[in-house]
This record gives C-alpha cells, sequence and structure tokens, in this order.
C-alpha cells in the first residue's frame, strides 16, 4: 500500500488519514481504490518537510506522478505562510446529506465567485467541476465523490491546475481521494540551481552563487522555449479566462520543464486568485512595508494612518518573472540578440504598480521579448 514511505508514524498519516475514510464512505475519488485495496499506488520519497502540505514521489500503476496531500485546516489565512485555509484534517461534511446535484452545483458557483470574481463563464468553470467529481464515471455524483471535490476545491493548486488545465503550463491531475491528489511527474526541476550543503553554501560569494545555479542548464534555444513558456503562463493568470492571479513566489524552484521543454508550475500554492490576496492583506495589521509580504513576491504598502496593508502589490508579475529569468536566458544568449534582449529584460524588471496601471506597456514589453527569442528559434527543431 505505501511502499517506500518513511517509517516515521506521522508521514503515515496522510495514507491513513485517506484510507480509514474511504473505508467509512466518508470520501470516494478516482486514486482511492488503487491507494486503499488495490495496493497499486505507492507512494515513496518525501519531498517536503512542511508538516501541513506533504509532497511526494510516486507510481499509480504504470504511471509516474507526483502524490500531495494537505495536513491542516483552521478557518484563518496567514500572511507569512499560505494563503490556503488550514485545518485538523479535512472535516469532509460538505456537502451535506440530501444535497442534490444542482445544489451542489450552485454550491460550487457561489465558491468560485469568492475566489475569483464574478467572471462571465464561471458555469463552464462549474461544469468541469462537476465531471471531475464523477470519478467513477458512471454519470452520477455520489455523497463521498462530492465531499472529496469540495475539500480539493479549497486549494489554490488544484483550482489553478482546473484554470489552466486547456493550457500546458499545469501538470495534469491524474487522480484523487479526499483531498489527496497524485499529478503527473515533471521530468526536471528545478527549473535551474543547484544543491549545496550548507557548510560549502556559507564560504561561497553570492555573485559565484548565481553563476554556479547556471551551471547545468539546457541549450540555449530549448532555454528561450521554456522562458516563453513562463512568458505565457504570466499572460494567462493575468486577465485569464477565470479571472486574475497573483505570482507570490516566482523563484525557480516553484517550476520545471518536460522533455518537451515545455514550462510546467511545479508548486502553485503561492499563485493566488486577486481577490482573495486583496481581501485578506486589506485585514493586515502593519507598521512598515515588510508586514504586507506575502510568499517571496507580493509586497504591497504600509498605509501608516490605518495601520493596515494596502491591496495593490508593488510588482507586476511579468517584472517577478523577467527577473528569475535574467541571468537564466541571458547565459549562452546568441550575440546578434543578447544586447537587446538585456535591455528588455532590464525594462521589465523596472515595471512598477499592478498591471492594470501600465497594461499598454506590460504588453508591449512581453510582446517584445517573446517575439525576439521566437524569432531566433521558430526555425529550428527546438521550437
Amino acid at each position: 500500500m505505501a511502499r517506500g514511505l518513511f517509517p516515521w508514524g506521522f508521514f503515515r498519516k496522510p495514507l491513513y488519514i485517506q484510507c480509514d475514510k474511504y473505508r467509512k464512505g466518508v470520501i470516494d475519488g478516482s486514486a482511492c481504490s488503487s491507494l486503499c485495496e488495490k495496493d497499486t499506488l505507492y507512494l515513496a520519497k518525501c519531498f517536503t518537510v512542511n508538516p501541513h502540505s506533504q509532497v511526494y514521489s510516486g507510481s499509480w500503476g504504470d504511471l509516474e506522478g507526483v502524490i500531495k496531500c494537505q495536513m491542516e485546516d483552521a478557518p484563518h489565512y496567514d500572511i507569512g505562510g499560505e494563503m490556503e485555509p488550514k485545518k485538523e484534517a479535512a472535516a469532509f461534511n460538505k456537502p451535506t446529506k440530501g444535497t442534490s446535484v444542482e445544489k451542489f452545483r450552485e454550491m460550487i458557483l457561489n465558491h468560485l465567485k469568492a475566489k475569483v470574481g464574478d467572471q462571465a463563464n464561471l458555469a463552464d468553470l462549474a461544469t468541469q467541476v462537476l465531471s471531475i467529481a464523477d470519478a467513477n464515471k458512471d454519470g452520477h455524483i455520489s455523497l463521498p465523490e462530492a465531499r472529496s471535490t469540495w475539500a480539493l476545491l479549497q486549494l489554490n493548486e488544484f483550482l489553478l491546475a482546473l484554470v489552466l488545465q486547456d493550457r500546458e503550463h499545469t501538470p495534469k491531475l491524474l487522480g484523487f481521494c479526499g483531498d489527496l491528489y497524485v499529478m503527473e511527474k515533471v521530468a526536471y526541476s528545478p527549473l535551474y540551481g543547484i544543491n549545496l550543503p550548507w557548510i560549502i553554501e556559507v564560504w561561497i560569494p553570492a555573485g559565484l552563487r548565481r553563476s554556479m545555479d547556471q551551471w547545468f542548464t539546457p541549450s540555449w534555444p530549448h532555454k528561450a522555449k521554456i522562458s516563453i513558456g513562463l512568458l505565457e503562463l504570466v499572460e494567462d493568470v493575468f486577465h485569464g479566462t477565470f479571472g486574475s492571479f497573483l505570482m507570490c513566489d516566482v523563484s525557480a524552484v516553484r517550476f520545471g520543464y518536460n522533455e518537451r521543454h515545455d514550462l510546467k508550475v511545479m508548486d502553485a500554492r503561492y499563485i493566488v486568485p486577486e481577490a482573495i490576496f486583496e481581501e485578506i492583506i486589506r485585514q493586515q495589521r502593519c507598521d512598515v512595508d515588510e508586514d504586507c509580504l506575502f510568499g517571496a513576491d507580493c509586497l504591497t504598502s504600509c498605509d501608516l494612518t490605518k495601520h493596515r496593508c494596502t491591496p495593490e502589490v508593488t510588482r507586476p508579475n511579468l517584472a517577478k518573472a523577467c527577473d528569475t529569468l535574467k541571468d537564466y536566458i541571458l547565459r549562452g544568449a546568441p550575440s546578434d540578440v543578447s544586447e537587446e534582449l538585456e535591455k528588455q529584460l532590464y525594462a521589465c524588471i523596472a515595471l512598477k504598480g499592478s498591471a492594470e496601471q501600465m497594461e499598454i506597456e506590460h504588453s508591449l514589453i512581453l510582446n517584445n521579448i517573446k517575439t525576439l527569442l521566437w524569432k531566433k528559434i521558430s526555425h529550428t527543431k527546438d521550437s
């Protein structure tokens, strides 16, 4: 059932929770039987020490995947942590017994509206959620299936996977059991960077360290394609089909890529709906601007007359993405594009304020960088 699991009881907890509730008929999902009965879904290496959100490598039959499970839930958000509701373990008590499919659809619509705003096509997204909820594809949604789906909808990462499921930037959802879910494995991660023992790390100058992070990266044409993928992700989450999202940690460890050098989001916990971010950050007490930081990259300012954070981020998603790409894409860039590429990247990094405030300049710089990269690789096999 759990071949390769760590021996400590704490790390068996997610497996025990899911299978106990599955056997009691509380939850159901496309991965439950494989996890709890057939022994064909295995958890292997644990990638995180965070006790609240655990991530494992694993396999499901012939498929390699990444298994994610939530460990907490409480009715509050933590600006210093993750912008997810936290709980001891999902209660799986919604929807209640007797709830019709139409009523469940209404619950989903209201939840999506609260998350991403009143978008014109939320009904389409709700239909997609209901399709996923019918895990065994028998044309009916059981109460355990509905409760599992509702628990998953509380997670930013799951919501983003739904919103971007027709794009190539998020790994495919393979299955779920309660609020444990399985995503396809991304072959290469992080985007760049090497891990060193801390005893060595402390002696390396910052400039040399940044250079070392770029030692083991793909060829420049492949890096160009991956970089275009990140820029396209920025486009997709800004005024996308289902509302706007803020990228609150655009560091290299949050991304990877596959064998075709398509960018993939490895960790979407810090890509949050703008409406939710603004609602929560307004409630944050502050004395200095630094008190208004979520993740690594979403900073607003402190209104000292009220000692509350303002809702507008100081840097748009695009500026943060260009900051992450600068050393990556300039290293090894062909001489005939390197100067112009550097100029455009620094103009991009200098962008301030929200994207709405500078939409024309934002779009112009983004398109300039994408065009520059595409022109260089469009006639090669790397495109």
